[in-house]
C-alpha cells in the first residue's frame, strides 16, 4: 500500500468514542490530533501533544473551526444507536452534522475526509447474501438510512468537488469472550478493536483514492461483508476472527 510520508494532523470528530479511543490507542504516535467533542470532560488519556477541541457538530462555525490547518478528518460523531429518532437526533447529528464535516474540510483545504459508515446501510440485505462496497446501501431501520445518505455526502464531495473521501462500513465493533452468546449475524459482521483501528490507519495513509466504501470486519470464517474489495484497496488483512475467540473448533 503507497503511504503518506507526510501523514499531518489529523482532526477526530466524536474522539471520545469507543471506535476514536481504540484507534487512538493503536496509532496514537503517528499523527498529531485534534480531539473534537461535545464536552471536554469526555476525553481522556491525552497525550502531551494532543489538541483538545468543545464544539458542536451541528454548528458549521464551529466544524469549519475544527478543520484549520488539518490534513485528514477522521469523522466518528454520530449518534450510534439503531433505534435513534430521526426528527430528535439523527436528522442533526447524523445527517446535518455530517455535511457540515464535509463542508468545513473541504473549505479549509483538508486532504481526506474518513466517515465512519455503518453496516446497518446494507443490514437489508438477506442473511445468506455476502454484501458487497459497490452494492447500493439498503438499510433496515432509520440509523442506517442515516447512514447511507453519509455516504451520498461523501460520494457528492470526493467526484463534485475533489475532496478525497472513504466510507468505512463499520459493522459489529465489540469485544468477545469464549462462551459468550450472540447471534450467527454478528460473529459473521464482528470488528475487533485491533482489526478496526488498523483499517482506520491504512484508510488515514493510502494514497491517490478519490472515493471508495470499504468494509470494516475482521477475518471472521464466515463473513457479512465482503474483505475482498477492501484488502486489495489498503492491504487490510485483519488478524482476528469471532468464531475462534468465541470457542469454536
Amino acid at each position: 500500500m503507497p503511504l503518506r510520508t507526510e501523514l499531518g494532523r489529523v482532526l477526530i470528530t466524536g474522539a471520545a468514542g469507543r471506535v476514536a479511543t481504540a484507534f487512538r490507542q493503536f496509532a496514537g504516535d503517528r499523527y498529531a490530533f485534534r480531539l473534537a467533542e461535545k464536552e471536554l470532560s469526555m476525553l481522556h488519556g491525552l497525550r502531551p501533544d494532543d489538541q483538545a477541541l468543545a464544539f458542536d457538530i451541528t454548528d458549521i462555525q464551529a466544524c469549519r473551526a475544527a478543520c484549520v490547518n488539518i490534513d485528514t478528518v477522521l469523522h466518528l460523531a454520530a449518534d450510534p444507536s439503531p433505534d435513534a429518532d430521526f426528527c430528535s437526533s439523527l436528522m442533526s447529528n447524523n445527517i446535518l452534522g455530517t455535511f457540515n464535516i464535509f463542508r468545513a474540510a473541504k473549505d479549509a483545504g483538508c486532504k481526506r475526509v474518513v466517515f465512519a459508515s455503518s453496516a446497518q446501510a446494507v443490514e437489508g440485505y438477506p442473511l445468506d447474501y455476502q454484501v458487497r462496497p459497490e452494492d447500493a446501501p439498503k438499510p433496515k431501520n432509520m440509523y442506517g438510512a442515516s447512514k447511507a445518505f453519509g455516504e451520498g455526502i461523501a460520494a457528492y464531495f470526493a467526484y463534485q468537488e475533489g475532496l478525497s473521501a472513504l466510507s468505512v462500513r463499520i459493522a459489529n465493533f465489540t469485544t468477545l469472550e469464549v462462551g459468550q452468546q450472540i447471534s450467527a449475524r454478528d460473529m459473521s459482521a464482528f470488528l475487533s478493536h485491533r482489526d478496526a483501528a488498523d483499517l482506520l490507519d491504512r484508510c488515514i495513509r493510502i494514497e491517490n483514492v478519490e472515493y471508495a466504501v470499504v468494509h470494516g470486519i475482521s477475518n471472521n470464517r464466515y463473513k457479512r461483508l465482503s474483505l475482498e474489495e477492501t484488502t486489495r484497496l489498503l492491504g487490510y488483512y485483519p488478524e482476528d476472527d469471532a468464531f475462534t475467540l468465541l470457542g469454536f473448533a
